[in-house]
């Protein structure tokens, strides 16, 4: 059911390119019985990097501007395949950058901000608890669904994008309390230590669950930072959305009938084996989701005490880069033979055009879709490992 507004939106009173949007919101509605449209505060957009979506989304973006696309609530944007700043030194080639500037632009033409990152909850934009969101990047949505109770499906660059210039999302999914319900409940019987702990762990999972949804026991303490990478790694593995962590996750809503497993020492170690190839990284890639300015913190402490034997790239946002830049960190970084990156990350980077082979990260996500997506090979490890295999 639509209302006064929306039944304008449909039918094209309101400009083509609201017409268009809220025909796929329409469309989506259908498909998933949902019962209305409800508002929703944000949206973010994936489908931003010139790799991933091609002349044909460059030209679909292109079309919406011309028809007059313009947003309606705070929408910005996932990682571009470029640092915008530092794509000639990052010797990404010349072509792509063109076309990456040009999908860029075309979004900043419909009111969308260029934030280019997957973790927009660390530069300032976190939904509270039980708000509605239309966003598209599989660990963002993991994040804000699990770590911040907000409500999101895993929506597709174009039904964020449609959601974001009609304002409202179709009322199905995890908008709704009945789906909000683990039934995995997963016994974690080792310990976890950093982040590539996680990342394996979540990989792991991830492959087990699918498309259900996981509560974790036994984890006993885990920082933001930990559990990003862990969502991550799930909906990298399995298209996990949802997962909850007791006494850590504002929500913990298990099925009577769920599922019980363990995962132990023995299961952890087993995944870490099978994401590293054991091999020399040539390049080490830190920030899948992109690095807090903790995690940067961590790296420029790490290197300044014992420089890396490979080049090693944080990615991370643009305005935790800047404030990165203003402490010291990055300084410390590059001079230990790194870059901090913005804008960006190794997955959506043309990493096999930038004569990469072999690339080092402690991220389960990226350890998965590097083979496929940059025809990397993998080490994977804690970043002392990595760093100086």
């Amino acid at each position: 059911m639509l209302t006064k507004e929306q039944q304008k939106m449909y039918d094209g009173e309101l400009g083509e390119a609201v017409q268009q949007s809220m025909e796929i919101l329409v469309a989506m509605g259908k498909i998933y019985n949902a019962d209305k449209m409800i508002p929703i505060t944000s949206a973010q957009v994936s489908g931003v990097s010139y790799k991933t979506i091609g002349d044909a989304g460059l030209e679909y973006l292109q079309d919406l501007v011309k028809k007059g696309a313009k947003t309606r609530i705070p929408t910005f944007l996932n990682p571009a395949g470029m640092d915008i700043e530092q794509w000639k030194e990052m010797k990404i080639p010349e072509d792509f950058a063109k076309k990456q500037i040009q999908i860029l632009d075309a979004y900043s033409k419909m009111g969308i901000m260029k934030t280019c990152t997957c973790a927009p909850y660390f530069i300032g934009i976190r939904p509270k608890e039980g708000e509605h969101i239309a966003w598209a990047e599989s660990s963002a949505v993991a994040f804000a669904n699990s770590v911040l109770g907000a409500r999101t499906n895993r929506e597709g660059g174009p039904s964020a994008l449609a959601a974001a210039i009609c304002g409202v999302t179709p009322n199905y999914g995890l908008h709704l309390n009945e789906n909000r319900v683990a039934t995995v409940i997963v016994n974690v019987q080792c310990k976890l230590g950093d982040i590539a702990d996680f990342g394996a762990l979540g990989f792991a999972i991830g492959k087990l669950a699918k498309r259900k949804y996981p509560a974790f026991t036994g984890i006993k303490s885990a920082t933001e930072e930990q559990l990003k990478v862990l969502g991550a790694s799930m909906a990298a593995s399995g298209s996990v959305p949802l997962f909850f962590v007791e006494n850590i996750t504002p929500e913990y809503n298990v099925a009577e009938d769920a599922e019980e497993i363990s995962f132990t020492e023995f299961q952890l170690n087993n995944s870490k084996k099978e994401l590293d190839s054991k091999e020399k990284p040539q390049l080490v890639t830190i920030g899948c989701p992109h690095a807090s300015l903790e995690e940067i913190r961590e790296v420029a402490n790490m290197v300044e005490a014992r420089k890396p034997t490979c080049e090693f790239w944080v990615c991370t946002s643009r305005k935790l880069k800047e404030e990165a830049d203003r402490i010291g960190y990055s300084k410390i970084i590059e001079e230990a033979g790194g870059r901090v990156v913005a804008d960006t990350c190794m997955v959506v980077c043309p990493l096999e055009r930038m004569g990469y082979n072999v690339t080092g990260t402690n991220s389960g996500k990226a350890a998965k879709y590097l083979p496929s997506l940059c025809k990397q090979r993998v080490a994977f490890g804690k970043l002392e490992d990595i760093l100086y295999r």
